[in-house]
């Protein structure tokens, strides 16, 4: 038996794929029904706020020649662009959204976390 459908996405996938959708007919359009697509949109918050974001802490960077980088053993020091004491930044799926400064977990010593300083403003994260 052949079918040409493709078979069901789970719950959740779908879900997602709508909200995208709707993302990008929101962003997009400013004609008519674009308001009303706004409305009903933020009418059901949970759909946006439960998209998975990739957050990174970024310490620093480094450059270095190919050769440098494959001459890297267990135990080698790679100089940040950084210094002790200076913001890291905290990127959001690519872009810069804040930054802040290295702390210690309050609940797990063991552990540490970034304490923001600064949140990015519109133009700036960009």
């Amino acid at each position: 038996m052949t079918n040409a459908e493709p078979e069901p996405q789970e719950n959740g996938e779908e879900e997602l794929n709508k909200a995208i959708e709707e993302l990008k007919d929101v962003l997009h359009e400013d004609g008519p029904g674009a308001r009303e697509r706004v409305d009903s949109f933020s009418g059901n918050p949970d759909l946006v706020m439960s998209i998975p974001v990739e957050v990174q802490i970024v310490l620093g960077s480094a450059e270095m020649p190919v050769s440098q980088l494959m001459a890297l053993k267990k135990g080698s020091t790679v100089s940040l662009n950084r210094r002790v004491g200076e913001p890291v930044e905290i990127v959001v799926n690519g872009r810069r959204i804040a930054r802040g400064e290295i702390t210690l977990v309050d609940d797990d010593p063991s552990r540490f976390g970034v304490k923001l300083t600064e949140i990015a403003g519109k133009a700036s994260a960009e």
